[in-house]
């Protein structure tokens, strides 16, 4: 099982490349980054963890910017968005970002899509909250019509784009109806995620693992549905505080990489977490 990472990185925090060499140097799979552009202050949207939402949420990098640094610096290490909030994106603009962050970090890229929780954050952005979720599907059909090897337009209800020159390309070669980096959906169990993640992305990643044991089976199924290949399908569950058990549960269930939580902390506090999760990455292949 490959042992990935997620951190809020901040102005505040360990920096993105002390953070990718020690990652690298201590044989962790991947380092995956969040984002939120702003939190408006005045906001009736409640955390979805309860309670004040953390400092950290107003203060996180640009996880493009970031990540590139991080690539600058490693070899091997997986480079991902978990997650990217699409809709709150230029298609065309996000399509030329992940391509060459893909590109130039020699195909690591993993594009993590969300739809979002937070309605004010959303709004700023121009998203009509009830039309996010066919509002990411419609753009990321966009970026694929980009990401294709010839020229190819699109057309959708929010938007399209003119067949176009558009380089560089995404390493990753074309699974069945899905161009592009490996593109894994977050969000809540359901028919019309799983449906979502069937139609246009690689797998799932939810956050932390509750309910795998019954939710997994129903991806698959409705994956089976649209013929997508059953050995193909990837489940990555991401903010995970890791036990000995959890992570052999998650195993059982077909998992092969797992992202858990580091703290948004400074270097030594951070240092200290992966050395006390080291321990887990000893026997995972890269």
């Amino acid at each position: 099982m490959r042992i990935a990472t997620t951190i809020f990185l901040t102005d505040e925090t360990i920096t993105p490349v002390r953070l990718a060499r020690a990652l690298e140097e201590r044989g962790f799979a991947g380092l995956y980054l969040p984002e939120h552009t702003h939190i408006p202050v005045e906001r009736t949207t409640p955390n979805p963890s309860g309670g004040e939402l953390p400092r950290e949420y107003g203060r996180t990098l640009d996880p493009f910017v970031a990540l590139a640094q991080a690539a600058a610096v490693t070899r091997d290490l997986g480079l991902g968005t978990g997650i990217t909030l699409v809709a709150q994106h230029d298609p065309i603009g996000l399509a030329k970002q992940a391509a060459t962050l893909d590109h130039l970090s020699g195909g690591r890229f993993t594009l993590g899509v969300g739809f979002g929780w937070n309605v004010e954050e959303a709004a700023d952005h121009g998203v009509r909250w009830s039309t996010r979720r066919e509002l990411v599907r419609d753009r990321m059909a966009v970026m694929r019509a980009l990401w294709a090897a010839e020229p190819t337009a699109y057309t959708g209800e929010y938007g399209g784009v003119r067949a176009s020159h558009a380089h560089p390309k995404p390493l990753r070669a074309p699974r069945g109806p899905v161009t592009g980096p490996r593109t894994l959906l977050g969000g809540a169990v359901g028919p019309r995620l799983f449906a979502h993640i069937s139609e246009y992305a690689d797998g799932w990643m939810p956050i932390g693992g509750r309910g795998l044991a019954e939710s997994v089976p129903a991806l698959r199924a409705a994956w089976a549905g649209a013929g997508r290949d059953p050995a193909a399908l990837h489940v990555v569950p991401s903010a995970v505080r890791p036990t000995p058990g959890k992570l052999a549960h998650y195993a059982d269930l077909g998992v092969e990489e797992v992202v858990v939580q580091l703290p948004p902390a400074g270097e030594a506090e951070v240092l200290r977490t992966l050395d006390a999760y080291a321990p887990y990455t000893a026997a995972a292949p890269r």
